[in-house]
């Protein structure tokens, strides 16, 4: 039997950077997601988008992290009329100064860059030995998935702060010495979850009391029927 011959008809060479026509693939199909786009084109990869309680329990836990190693036992958890919560412990403050590889602000990397954290290197130079949480994403995840976050650094007499939106900068770093009388280390965060990500904006009070606690800490729940950021977003 004569063996059957195969015919390839040549195709149209096509320009690599020509745009695609509508339904075409084509190399400039192909969208490179980063710095946190990836986690607000698909939250449900990152977090529970039922509510927004996981974002605001990865805060949490970073608190929560810090009493288990010894610095400080009492966070005040705050939820806010206005949708925000805020969450402020007696830890070490994140480090503001420049990461010697990245050359940016710590502070910055901790909320803006997935996989940026103290926690993988345990026991080998890394800030624990121990630690909840998603180990350098739950915290960056939260601020992708809020319109804004405030952050304050309480750290070697100095004041850090700094505002996100939209899982952006808003305001860069600004550092002032701590007023007299002021706490001596500890960080605060107060995040709005962006409704748009949740099948509703409401956390369940209910499950407050079953989040993650580590032995020796004392969490104090706050609930404030009106209140204002520093920065003067007003709460309804």
């Amino acid at each position: 039997m004569a063996a059957a011959s195969l015919q390839c008809a040549s195709m149209p060479d096509t320009p690599p950077n020509a745009p695609p026509t509508p339904g075409a693939y084509a190399e400039s199909s192909i969208r490179v997601l980063k710095g946190l786009e990836p986690v607000r084109q698909r939250p449900g990869m990152y977090t529970r988008t039922d509510n927004p309680l996981h974002v605001v329990q990865e805060v949490l836990d970073n608190a929560a992290d810090e009493a288990l190693a010894g610095y400080g036992k009492r966070i005040r958890l705050t939820l806010h009329r206005d949708g925000s919560v805020s969450v402020e412990d007696e830890g070490r403050g994140i480090p503001h100064g420049l990461h010697p590889e990245e050359q940016a602000p710590v502070l910055e990397l901790v909320f803006t860059r997935l996989h940026a954290g103290g926690k993988f290197d345990k026991g080998s130079g890394g800030a624990y030995s121990f630690s909840g949480g998603l180990h350098g994403v739950g915290v960056s995840v939260s601020n992708a998935l809020a319109s804004r976050l405030e952050v304050s650094s309480y750290r070697a007499g100095q004041v850090a702060r700094m505002v996100f939106a939209d899982g952006a900068v808003l305001e860069p770093l600004s550092l002032q010495a701590a007023p007299a009388g002021a706490r001596k280390q500890g960080t605060t965060v107060r995040l709005w979850p962006d409704p748009k990500y949740f099948d509703t904006p409401a956390l369940p009070l209910a499950s407050w009391c079953r989040l993650t606690l580590k032995p020796g800490s004392s969490t104090a729940l706050l609930r404030r029927r009106c209140c204002s950021s520093a920065s003067g977003v007003a709460g309804v």
